[in-house]
C-alpha cells in the first residue's frame, strides 16, 4: 500500500486548534527556512474560526520566538466566491472578521490577496488575474508547472468537496489551470474561483480541519476509501497529496472510522 494520509483526532475542537497551531507553526518554520516567507492558502466556511482559535492563542510553554510571524506570512485564497469582499459569501471577509482583525500588532501584518473585486461581473476573469497574481508571487507559468505552497488548508464538504471543487464536475480534470472558473456551483453563490486540483496536491503540506459528528458519515467514505470516496474531491486530495496530508479532527468526527490515526505530529 502507497503512503497515506494522516489522521489527528482528538477529544474537543479547543485541542483540534491547540495541535492545528503547533503544526503550522512547523509549517511556518519550513517556509522560513525555504524562503524567509510562508506562503498560505486558505479555505473558507468553518475554518477561519478554528484557525483563529489556534493562532490566536499560545501555549502556557510555547517560546515567543516560534510564535506566528505574520509580518512574513504571504495568504491566498484556495476559493473565493464572486462577491463582494465584504458580502457574507466572501471567504476573505470571514477570515478578516475571524482572524485577521484579531491579529496583534506586535506579531506584524500579514500580506493578504483578496480578489479583484472589479471584475466580480467576469468569473473567468476574475481567475485568470488571480492566476498572475501567483505567477507574480511563485514564479511565471512558463518556468514552474504548479506554484508550490508551504501550506494549504481546507475544509470538507457535507459531499465531500473541498476549496470549490465539487463531486462530479469536469474541473476536478483540470490540469493546465492553477486558478479556475466555476459558473455552475452546486452550493450557491454560484460563481466562483478555485485552486485547480494539481495546485492543491502539490502543496509541500496539505491540512483538512473537520470537526462535528454531522462529517462522520462523509469522513467515513474519504478515509476508508471506498471506490465513491476515493472519486469525492478530498479523496482525489489524498490520493495525490499523500503523507503530505493531514486531517485535523474531534473524536466525534471519526467516530467508527476505520482509519489508523497518528499519536502525535
Amino acid at each position: 500500500m502507497g503512503k497515506q494520509p494522516n489522521l489527528f483526532s482528538y477529544p474537543s475542537v479547543d485541542e483540534v486548534a491547540a495541535h492545528l497551531r503547533t503544526y503550522v507553526l512547523q509549517a511556518q518554520k519550513a517556509g522560513f527556512e525555504r524562503h524567509d516567507a510562508f506562503k498560505v492558502a486558505v479555505s473558507g466556511g468553518s475554518l477561519p474560526a478554528t484557525l483563529a482559535k489556534a493562532l490566536l492563542t499560545a501555549g502556557d510553554n510555547e517560546d515567543p520566538a516560534s510564535a506566528p510571524q505574520f509580518s512574513k506570512w504571504e495568504i491566498f485564497f484556495a476559493d473565493e466566491r464572486a462577491v463582494p469582499l465584504d458580502h457574507e459569501d466572501s471567504n476573505y471577509g470571514l477570515l478578516k472578521k475571524g482572524l485577521l482583525d484579531k491579529i496583534p500588532k506586535e506579531q506584524g501584518a500579514p500580506t493578504v490577496h483578496p480578489i479583484k473585486v472589479e471584475q466580480l461581473n467576469n468569473t473567468q476573469e476574475l481567475a485568470d488575474q488571480y492566476q498572475e497574481l501567483l505567477t507574480s508571487s511563485f514564479a511565471s507559468k512558463d518556468s514552474v508547472r504548479v506554484p508550490i505552497f508551504d501550506l494549504i488548508l481546507l475544509g470538507c464538504g457535507p459531499d465531500g468537496h473541498t476549496c470549490s471543487l465539487f463531486p462530479g464536475h469536469q474541473l476536478l480534470r483540470e490540469t493546465d489551470a492553477w486558478v479556475a472558473a466555476i459558473e455552475d456551483s452546486p452550493k450557491p453563490p454560484p460563481r466562483r474561483i478555485t485552486l485547480t486540483l494539481p495546485v492543491v496536491t502539490h502543496a509541500h503540506k496539505i491540512a483538512f480541519v473537520a470537526t462535528g459528528g454531522g462529517k462522520k458519515g462523509i469522513l467515513k467514505k474519504i478515509l476508508e476509501a471506498d471506490d465513491e470516496g476515493r472519486s469525492l474531491p478530498c479523496g482525489l486530495v489524498n490520493e495525490g497529496g499523500a503523507d503530505k496530508v493531514s486531517w485535523f479532527t474531534d473524536d466525534s468526527a471519526v467516530e467508527g472510522v476505520s482509519f489508523p490515526r497518528r499519536g502525535s505530529l
